[in-house]
Order: C-alpha cells, then structure tokens, then sequence
C-alpha cells in the first residue's frame, strides 16, 4: 500500500468518510488518481465505497463514535429538529444510544415537561441541565467506546417503563428495510425499548442505506415514523407506505 493511501486510511478512520473531490485537493493529485487509491482500499475490505467517496469498511464494527459525530453532521442536526417537532410537551420518551438520537435529545431542550428514560449517557447529559425535564438513566454495563448502557439490567429496567415514543437509532438499513446494528446487546435494548412505547420514532440519515450490520434489530414495518434527510431509494418509499410507517424528509422541510 503507498504512502498516500495510509493517509487516506487514516483520514477515513479520523472522520468516517472521505471525499474524492476533497481528497484530490489535499493531496493534489487528479481525481481519477483518488478513485484508484479507494478502489484499492475497497478491494482490500478496509473501505467501503459510496456516492463521491468512501466509509470505513467494516461489517462487523462500527465506525468510532466520535468519528461518527462527523459524518452527515448537518443532515443529523436536520432529522434531530423534525423529530423533536413530532413530540409534544410533556410527553414521555424512551432514546437509545446514537448520535443521531443525541441530535433529537439536543432539540428537545426547547420542550417543556420531558420525562426521558435512556441507555444513553450522552443523552442524559444534553437534558440533566433542563430544570424542567426528567431524566432516568438506565442501568447496566456502561460501553467504553460511546456512553451506551447495555446488558440483561437494562433490558429489565426498561421494561418497567410504558412511554409515548420511542426515538431509536440504527447503523443500518437494508434493502428490504431491515434496522441493523453491531452489538446484539445494544439490539436487545433498543428492541426492549420499541416494545415499550405507544409509537416508534426511527432516525436515520441516508448514509446508513449505504452501510452493512451483522445484528437484525428489527424490520422498518416495527416502527411508525421514520425521520431521515433524504431517501436514497425510491423503492424504499414504497415499501414504508405498504407498512404504513409515516415517511418525514428532514432536507425537504429545510428547503421549504
């Protein structure tokens, strides 16, 4: 592997993504050079390759949340606004672990009267300071790599809980509209937490169309609303209207 083609690994590993046209100014060289560096990349498994650039490469494991934090941060912020504006004050929720969920918990600081159960340090954080939120962490082995609670303590503590939504995150859809993750003891509390509440409330950006995870949370027709930036495929609109699950474009709303 050439010199350049470490950075680019590196780079990849620092923000989550890497873009050809960015990448091909910084190291002043032709785009057509650029492509060849991923494709090498990709063909090796240590990338993988998607629209004007290419993600960390992985199946198995996710990218570095902090890494994560950068990735689609605008859209992230877009789709935390739309989905805070579907929930009511004085509403209960449960939020699981995700920095797109963290979004929507840094929105909902403008509410008032918010009871928030989560795994989430991160989450509890953004809302402890709320004189007028309620805050309830769940308990369990805390993750090092992101703040998320896990484990059988946090399955059973949630499931003394029925709230009115629940805000779920995943880092990944297929095709056929099946939510992934990579650590099934995460899956089994965000399924624990979509048991629990009177309406489902998924928040994903279009990245994660892009994106491969080994642990099956559950299929898109499990959830009732689904907030993302933008939707990638127009197959999946029609599989979500099918399900009946309420589709809200967090960029459309932007551009109006």
């Amino acid at each position: 592997m050439i010199e350049r083609q470490n950075q680019i690994l590196e780079l990849a590993k620092q923000s989550g993504r890497v873009g050809v046209e960015e990448l091909s100014t910084q190291f002043g060289v032709s785009v057509q050079t650029i492509r060849k560096d991923l494709n090498d990349l990709c063909e090796r498994g240590l990338l993988d390759r998607v629209h004007g650039g290419a993600i960390i490469g992985s199946t198995v494991e996710n990218v570095g949340y902090d890494a994560r934090r950068l990735i689609a941060q605008d859209a992230k912020q877009a789709i935390g606004q739309a989905a805070a504006r579907l929930i009511p004050d004085e509403s209960s929720i449960l939020i699981n672990i995700g920095t797109t969920t963290e979004e929507v918990a840094k929105a909902l600081r403008s509410h008032v009267g918010i009871l928030a159960i989560t795994n989430n340090i991160n989450v509890a954080n953004i809302l402890r300071s709320h004189p007028k939120h309620q805050v309830i962490i769940a308990s369990g082995v805390v993750r090092h790599s992101d703040g998320g609670i896990v484990g059988d303590a946090a399955v059973e503590f949630i499931r003394r809980f029925k709230v009115d939504y629940a805000v779920i995150g995943a880092s990944a859809i297929e095709a056929n509209g099946d939510l992934m993750d990579y650590d099934y003891r995460e899956v089994s509390v965000a399924r624990t937490i979509m048991e629990n509440a009177r309406k489902v409330i998924l928040v994903a950006d279009a990245s994660k169309f892009e994106r491969t995870a080994p642990v099956r949370i559950a299929p898109i027709s499990a959830i009732d609303v689904f907030v993302t930036d933008r939707l990638p495929d127009p197959a999946m609109r029609d599989r979500l209207a099918e399900a009946e699950v309420v589709l809200v474009e967090a960029e459309t709303l932007a551009a109006r």
